[in-house]
């Protein structure tokens, strides 16, 4: 038989264990959950790699724009996609068309090109991508192969006779979650200083999200709420500048 002293300390033991776990079960769950919807998002892109679903049935309705119509669409990933599904609406009463999914890589935009652009016949596009690019979202990816995609993208856009904006990255903070383990400060720079030199070479608008936004490298606290995607502040401080080069990009600044 266990003596009385050893009995107590496995009780200790138990107890202090039933307490750890306790503590830990909400840490657990939101692990669990951002585990499932990882895998919900992995059968999605083997299903549909480029994400040409998302948005082809409401593609097919739209109706052909009128001539003075100043129809923009939107391409990117979260950052775009989640804008407007809070109280920061997607520009109202304007022909602005958002076609923004979450988690995208340039490679994946390339190939939905010309369903989600090009067919909407738009008059511009603004283009942000990269940030999942950065973060090796889906396979790893040099600056270099990103780079050439977006040039694709641009020489497509061309040929189509749509202006382009290419906007810079938007910047990250740590503040709430450590963001920077998948896109470091140093890369976001980067690659802004590439889409810039770009934008210039290809004479496309180039739109500076990144300096109204930061303070320092950072992400202004109060425009995020986990350090990526900007909170309703946010858009509040993008949509003005995209207004902008906008109008810059229809001749018309």
């Amino acid at each position: 038989m266990m003596k009385a002293p050893v009995i107590k300390i496995l009780l200790a033991l138990l107890v202090m264990g039933g307490i750890g776990w306790t503590q830990a079960k909400p840490d657990c769950a939101s692990t669990v959950t951002a585990l499932e919807e990882r895998v919900e998002a992995q059968r999605r892109m083997l299903w549909d790699w480029a994400g040409l679903i998302r948005y082809g049935s409401e593609n097919t309705e739209l109706p052909r724009p009128r001539p003075s119509e100043d129809r923009v669409v939107f391409l990117g990933d979260e950052i775009t996609e989640s804008w407007g599904q809070s109280q920061a609406k997607f520009f109202p009463g304007k022909p602005y068309f958002n076609r923004g999914i979450a988690g995208q890589t340039t490679p994946q935009m390339l190939v939905r090109f010309r369903q989600d652009v090009i067919n909407l016949k738009p008059k511009v596009v603004v283009i942000l991508a990269g940030a999942n690019d950065i973060a090796s979202v889906n396979a790893p990816i040099t600056q270099g192969m990103m780079a050439e995609n977006m040039m694709s993208i641009v020489e497509l856009a061309k040929a189509n006779n749509i202006r382009v904006v290419l906007a810079s990255l938007t910047p990250i903070n740590d503040y709430h979650a450590k963001q920077s383990l998948l896109r470091p400060f140093g890369k976001i720079i980067g690659v802004n200083n590439w889409l810039k030199e770009y934008a210039a070479q290809s004479g496309s608008v180039y739109l500076d999200y990144y300096s109204a936004m930061a303070e320092g490298r950072n992400l202004k606290k109060e425009l995020s709420d986990d350090g990526l995607l900007p909170n309703d502040a946010g858009y509040a401080v993008m949509a003005p500048l995209a207004e902008t080069a906008i109008a810059q990009a229809l001749g018309r600044q």
